[in-house]
């Protein structure tokens, strides 16, 4: 066990990405925890609300990510301030994309449906970084020869040709088969030669007035979401929690105040909910 240790993760320098991904998941779920805690009501957590701004924990976390960034950048490799610093970037990293969708749509979406996002990207984070970790380069260099390293022109054609395979496969609307497909380049491919998602941006350029193939691709997708969605949103909420169910409908509440029809929002129980939002 010792000698793997060294041999695979102290001499090739892996150790600072190491304490960074143990930190980036550990903050996640310690984060996820609380939040959960806090929307049950139960548990002494509370939401920080100083003089009445909620301040959102990606706050400091871009405190932690910036401080730590600088100082592995500024630290000696294997000293005791780049294992800190890699430390801080780790618990920085995952308060921030524990929060991804609040920055992508400017709300605060962390418990509806779009708030999936943030579990998404913190999963696919976490496996690339694993990825890397257990010796997967970024395009398919690891899998050159020794000799082959040495050449530059084979090293530059390898990951020519398997960042293209993977611009292919995010075209045809396929981001996480890009994503791992620059570390395992034969996912790029099968993402580059299989049929586009419906609503893509090489399906709107190639298939419209190739009916037989948006058709096609319109009946694979379905298939494929009715087989894969229900399971990946039953993990989402076992990582994440479940969002929050559609406020009342206007049924609930007739007429709404003042004989109005009550907004898409459902009223005021979006309120009382939002009070329990982290």
């Amino acid at each position: 066990m010792g000698h793997w240790w060294y041999r695979n993760i102290v001499e090739p320098g892996k150790l600072p990405l190491l304490l960074a991904l143990v930190s980036f998941v550990t903050s996640f779920l310690v984060t996820r925890t609380i939040t959960r805690l806090i929307r049950a009501g139960r548990g002494p957590f509370k939401n920080v609300t100083p003089g009445g701004l909620h301040v959102h924990h990606v706050v400091p976390g871009v405190v932690l990510t910036v401080i730590g960034g600088f100082g592995s950048i500024g630290s000696a490799h294997h000293s005791f301030g780049g294992m800190l610093s890699a430390v801080l970037f780790g618990l920085g990293a995952g308060l921030v994309l524990d929060e991804f969708a609040l920055v992508l749509h400017l709300d605060d979406v962390y418990w509806s449906e779009q708030g999936r996002k943030s579990v998404e990207i913190v999963v696919l984070t976490a496996a690339l970084v694993a990825l890397v970790l257990g010796g997967f380069l970024p395009f398919g260099v690891n899998e050159l020869t020794e000799d082959e390293r040495h050449n530059r022109g084979l090293v530059v054609i390898n990951t020519a040709t398997n960042f293209f395979l993977a611009l292919i496969a995010l075209w045809k609307g396929k981001p996480r088969m890009a994503l791992f497909g620059t570390v395992i380049p034969f996912l790029a491919l099968i993402g580059a030669v299989r049929l586009a998602r419906p609503g893509s941006p090489y399906a709107k350029r190639f298939y419209v007035n190739r009916p037989r193939a948006r058709a096609k691709a319109g009946l694979r997708a379905y298939r494929h979401d009715r087989r894969w969605a229900a399971h990946g949103r039953k993990l989402h909420d076992w990582i994440g929690g479940a969002p929050d169910r559609p406020a009342p409908a206007a049924a609930a509440l007739p007429g709404g105040a003042g004989g109005e029809d009550p907004g898409p929002d459902g009223g005021p129980g979006l309120s009382r909910e939002s009070d329990r939002r982290h």
